[in-house]
C-alpha cells in the first residue's frame, strides 16, 4: 500500500522532547517505522521549517519524507529558524496543498492520512476530485482545549483557535474516517457532527523497547520520590499537586518540563511556581529539571515510585503510559487519555482532579504498601505491552486504510 502521511508542521528528522508538537514527532517516526515494516511505501509530507532542511530525505528503510517550501521560515526568539504556529500554517495551506495534489496527480497514494487540523485542510485540498481516500487524526480538538482553557483559565481564543474550531467539524465531516485519540474524543467528534461509523479509536503508541522495567535508573536520595511531566504555564493542575505534596511528609516532587534545566530562571512559569512551592514550604522537596530528551526519560521514570498528572486535559496520556511501560503506577484524572489506559484499581488510581487532599490522600496510601506498588507496576507493564506497543498501533491503523480503500473501490 502507498500512504501519503501529511504532518505540516513535523521535524521528524529531528524530533525534540518536550509537550505537544515534540512528542508528535516522536510518534510519527515511530507509526511510519512500523507501517514500512510491514511492508507499505509511506511518504511523508512536511512543511519547510529550517533552511536546511533537504527537499527529500529517508526517514526509515521504506519511509520517504518531502519537505515542501511553503514561504520564508519564521525565526524563533534568538534569531533561530522556529517552529510555525497555527495562525502562520493556516495562513500557508494553500501553498503547501498545491504541491501535494501535484504530486498525488503523478505518483497516486492509496490513501492519505493528515495529523492534526491545518494538515487536514491541505490534504482534503490537495485530494479533491482525485478518489483518493483522506484519514483524518486530529490528536487534540480545539473545541476541546477552548472548553478546558475557559473553564480554568478563562482564556479567550485568538483569530487562529477561532478559525480552527470553526473549521475541525469541517473537516471531520469530509474526511473518509477519522481517527480518535481516545473514548472521550469520539463523543466530542460525534457532538461536532461527525458520523460515529467514521471514527476508529488508535491511541498514541509506546515503544516498549526504550520504556520497559530493564535498563539503568536515575539516582535517587533516599526520599519517597513523585513525578510529574508537565508545561510550566498550567498553573492550576502543579499548584494543586505542591498543595498535595505538603500533605506527604518526606516525599520530593520532580517536575519534568519547560525549557532547558539552564533557562528555568527566565522562564516566568517556573519562577511563580518556584515562589509558590516557598510559600507552602516545600522548596526543599520540589525538583525541577526542565526538559528531559525523549532517551533519558525511561530512567528517570523507572526511578520514581509514582508517576502524577492534575492535568485538565491530556489527549494521549503519553508520560502516563511511558511510566506504565517502566513499572511505575499512575495517579492521574479522568480525562483524555487516561480515560483508556489507566484501568482504576488495576495499573494506578484515577481521581478527580482539583482534590489535593484526596491526591494525598491516595499517594500517602500506596507509599504505605510497597507490595501493592509492585502489583500496579506489573499490571501497568502488561496493559501497556498488549495495548500500546507500536506494533499494535500500525496493525490497527493498517486496518483503517484497508477500510477506506476498500470503500474507494
Amino acid at each position: 500500500m502507498k500512504i501519503a502521511l501529511v504532518a505540516q508542521n513535523a521535524t521528524p528528522l529531528h524530533p525534540r522532547a518536550g509537550s505537544g508538537p515534540d512528542r508528535d514527532d516522536v510518534g510519527l517516526s515511530e507509526l511510519t517505522r512500523k507501517l514500512a515494516g510491514q511492508g507499505h511505501q509511506v511518504t511523508v509530507y512536511a512543511q519547510k521549517n529550517q533552511p536546511d532542511q533537504p527537499d527529500q530525505a529517508e526517514l526509515h528503510a521504506g519511509v520517504r519524507i518531502e519537505h515542501i517550501n511553503a514561504g520564508p521560515v519564521p525565526e524563533a526568539a534568538g534569531g533561530e529558524p522556529g517552529r510555525r504556529d497555527d495562525a502562520d500554517l493556516l495562513e500557508r495551506v494553500p501553498v503547501f496543498s498545491g504541491p501535494l495534489r501535484s504530486r498525488w496527480q503523478s505518483e497516486r497514494p492509496d490513501v492519505v492520512h493528515a495529523m492534526r487540523w491545518t494538515s487536514g485542510l491541505a490534504a482534503l485540498a490537495a485530494a479533491r476530485d482525485l478518489g483518493i481516500p483522506v484519514v483524518q487524526e486530529f490528536r487534540s480538538l480545539g473545541v476541546t482545549e477552548r472548553r478546558v482553557a475557559n473553564r480554568t483559565d478563562g482564556v479567550k481564543a485568538d483569530g487562529a483557535s477561532a478559525a480552527r474550531i470553526r473549521l475541525e467539524p469541517a473537516i471531520g465531516r469530509c474526511a473518509t474516517a477519522v481517527v480518535a485519540s481516545n473514548s472521550v474524543e469520539v463523543a466530542d467528534l460525534a457532538s461536532l457532527g461527525v458520523r460515529r461509523s467514521s471514527i476508529r479509536v488508535v491511541p498514541l503508541g509506546v515503544d516498549t523497547e526504550l520504556f520497559s522495567p530493564e535498563g539503568p535508573v536515575a539516582k535517587r536520595n533516599g526520599r519517597p520520590r513523585l513525578l510529574t511531566a508537565a508545561d510550566l504555564t498550567q498553573r492550576q493542575p502543579l499548584e494543586t499537586l505542591l498543595r498535595a505534596l505538603t500533605r506527604v511528609p518526606g516525599a520530593e516532587l520532580l517536575v519534568v518540563g519547560g525549557p532547558d534545566e539552564a533557562s528555568l530562571d527566565s522562564d516566568d512559569g517556573y519562577v511563580k511556581l518556584a515562589k509558590f512551592a516557598a510559600t507552602l514550604g516545600i522548596t526543599d522537596r520540589v525538583v525541577f529539571t526542565g526538559k528531559v530528551e525523549h532517551a533519558a526519560m525511561p530512567a528517570l521514570l523507572r526511578s520514581a515510585d509514582l508517576v502524577l498528572s492534575t492535568c485538565q486535559y491530556e489527549p494521549s496520556g503519553s508520560t502516563s503510559l511511558q511510566a506504565m511501560a517502566c513499572g511505575t503506577p499512575v495517579i492521574a484524572p479522568p480525562v483524555g487519555g487516561h480515560v483508556d489506559a489507566v484501568v482504576d484499581g488495576t495499573t494506578g488510581i484515577i481521581i478527580p482532579p482539583g482534590r489535593p487532599a484526596l491526591l494525598a490522600q491516595r499517594i500517602r496510601q500506596l507509599l504505605a504498601h510497597p507490595m501493592l506498588i509492585e502489583a500496579y507496576g506489573v499490571a501497568a507493564v502488561d496493559r501497556v505491552r498488549s495495548r500500546y506497543s507500536w506494533d499494535r498501533i500500525a496493525r490497527e491503523t493498517i486496518a483503517v486504510y484497508d477500510r477506506v480503500t476498500a470503500q474507494a473501490a
